[in-house]
């Protein structure tokens, strides 16, 4: 419906045909000179020497953390044509240079955190981004075009993934139908988690709530999910998600690919994600906590206790991607991530012993990683890996990243079989799987192959307005990118700060400010000859800090608010002052 609001604006009210939602658009004028006349649907200006358009729009959805079904309107909230009027009001009384004043301190209070500067030296030209790209996919260098891609892909998460609102979906927010690729939903075995990879590590803690909250309302009706198809405590997802609770296998799909019950406990682990990054504990004791716990109640009971002791998935699949497995690798490595981060949660709380010995034993006695016969990181239970198979998942390689169970530092062999998974897979594929590369060979601190994904992500994953591509337009895999080139710079998932872990050749001087570390620490740093030179570390919640940078470590115990200078001298190491 359409109708005049006011003499200045036109309301539309509408709801969805297939589930009833209700949505309220209005528009309003304000005008400088002239004549503004509104008649049949129509808003005219004549003559005005300005005019501004104000929109307010809202739907009549709620998040609802305890759904019981029995009721309809179970996500039904407010009244989006109250919300909506009383938005208008507000905005038009305070006028245009209020607003826009208001929307710029929101923005950059959160933008500004983080600055990077690469070969400050060596800039970009002044050109239209798709003439720069197509530079760059010539071969030029243009470190400033890097830079801008680092920060867009903060801009979008900043954007589309607010506190008290949804969190970005496969499109973020720019998806301009109703209904569009894969019903613009929230893949939950790789897509929505690349989305919140650089929240924390580039200082938008904030932006991570959304995606808790979304998390908060899978809970419940998982809970039957876990009970009704794996007779398993606690709660689950699957492949695909939505604002309504939906937590089962999509209807009537080939399994190969759809079957993934630990959608679940992956998601749960960016409930620890955000614990570790912000250390609130109120967070983790109040909210955090129950959803972590029970995800790794459900990965135990899904497990299957084998006769010689050991714990294996059966079923299991590698989503997306090969056959139906008693085993596969990234099933046991999600398993091994939640299970470390319930033992670790309730450490901190010091709850839950019983359950914690529990996880312990289940951990300790889960099929190990194996290496194959062309010395891969195997993806299946046997050793049918094809070295020729370039697929777009890496699913093998969670252990890596985002997991952190396989690492150069502590398991080296397995580190170097991960290595001949991602050399047999090739550097090129989608936008968002060339992302998620891109971290794996960051985590492997190769910096030149992780700088050859990043070039490969922006040259040919990435349309000229920076959207990643999928194609269609895919926005994970600006994240993923955006994520990527932190991980480059700063790594902190193994309990420790790495220093500029994975730097390239090509980044010879530079200089990086606000990203995050774990244990709530802000980092900036400054190198040259692709050597660190200095770094200060803002400590914003107290705690010991352990910093390493090349074959050094230098250990300290920080005071909450403090910050901290550390240089670096080829002979002397690694040195505060």
């Amino acid at each position: 419906n359409m109708a005049s609001d006011s003499n200045k604006g036109l309301v539309y009210s509408a709801s969805l045909d297939n589930n009833g939602i209700k949505y309220v658009v209005r528009i309003q004028a304000e005008t400088k000179g002239g004549t503004l006349s509104n008649a049949d649907g129509k808003l005219t200006v004549k003559g005005a020497d300005e005019v501004v358009f104000y929109i307010t729009a809202d739907t009549d959805y709620k998040p609802n953390f305890d759904p019981d079904f029995k009721e309809p309107k179970t996500y039904v909230g407010v009244n989006p044509e109250e919300t909506t009027k009383e938005w208008m009001n507000n905005a038009v009384s305070q006028g245009y240079t209020a607003l826009f004043s208001q929307h710029y301190n929101d923005y950059a209070a959160l933008f500004n955190r983080v600055k990077l500067n690469l070969n400050p030296a060596i800039k970009g030209r002044n050109l239209p981004t798709p003439q720069r790209l197509k530079n760059y996919r010539a071969g030029q260098p243009d470190y400033d075009l890097e830079e801008l891609y680092f920060q867009f892909g903060r801009y979008l998460l900043i954007s589309s993934s607010r506190p008290g609102n949804m969190p970005a979906n496969l499109q973020g927010i720019w998806h301009n139908n109703v209904d569009g690729p894969w019903r613009v939903d929230y893949h939950n075995n790789i897509n929505i988690q690349m989305n919140y990879w650089p929240a924390c590590s580039t200082n938008l803690n904030e932006c991570m709530l959304p995606l808790v909250d979304f998390i908060r309302t899978l809970v419940k009706p998982g809970e039957k999910t876990a009970k009704s198809y794996f007779g398993a405590r606690g709660w689950t997802a699957s492949i695909s998600g939505n604002i309504f609770g939906f937590t089962t296998p999509l209807e009537s799909q080939d399994m190969s690919w759809n079957f993934n019950p630990m959608a679940g406990p992956w998601l749960a682990t960016h409930i620890w994600e955000y614990y570790d990054y912000t250390r609130d504990l109120t967070f983790l004791k109040e909210t955090g906590y129950e959803l972590i716990k029970s995800s790794a109640d459900f990965a135990v009971d899904y497990l299957w206790h084998k006769p010689d002791g050991t714990y294996t998935a059966a079923p299991s699949t590698s989503p997306e991607h090969g056959p139906i497995d008693q085993g596969a690798t990234f099933v046991h490595a999600v398993v091994r991530e939640i299970l470390l981060d319930a033992i670790e949660a309730s450490k901190v709380l010091g709850v839950d012993k019983k359950e914690r010995k529990q996880w312990e034993h289940v951990l300790a006695n889960l099929v190990p990683y194996k290496i194959g016969r062309y010395g891969q990181l195997m993806e299946w239970s046997v050793d049918i890996d094809d070295p020729k198979d370039e697929h777009r998942h890496v699913n093998h390689l969670f252990g890596v990243h985002p997991g952190h169970t396989v690492s150069p530092v502590t398991t080296p062999e397995l580190a170097k079989a991960a290595k001949v998974v991602l050399v047999h897979r090739g550097d090129g594929a989608t936008g968002w799987n060339m992302g998620w590369k891109l971290n794996q060979w960051a985590r492997l601190h190769d910096g030149n192959h992780a700088y050859t994904l990043f070039g490969n992500l922006l040259k040919n994953g990435t349309l000229d307005n920076l959207w990643d591509t999928h194609s269609p337009f895919q926005i994970d895999g600006n994240f993923g990118g955006t994520a990527g080139i932190t991980e480059m710079l700063l790594q902190s998932h193994m309990g420790f700060i790495q220093l500029l872990p994975a730097l390239p050749d090509a980044w010879k001087e530079g200089s990086v400010s606000g990203i995050c570390a774990k244990g709530n620490f802000e980092v900036d740093m400054v190198w040259e000859n692709n050597q660190l030179k200095e770094a200060v570390v803002h400590s914003n919640a107290g705690g010991n800090c352990v910093i390493k940078y090349a074959d050094k470590t230098l250990s300290f115990k920080t005071v909450k608010g403090r910050s901290y200078r550390i240089e670096y001298d080829v002979t002397k190491g690694l040195i505060r002052q």
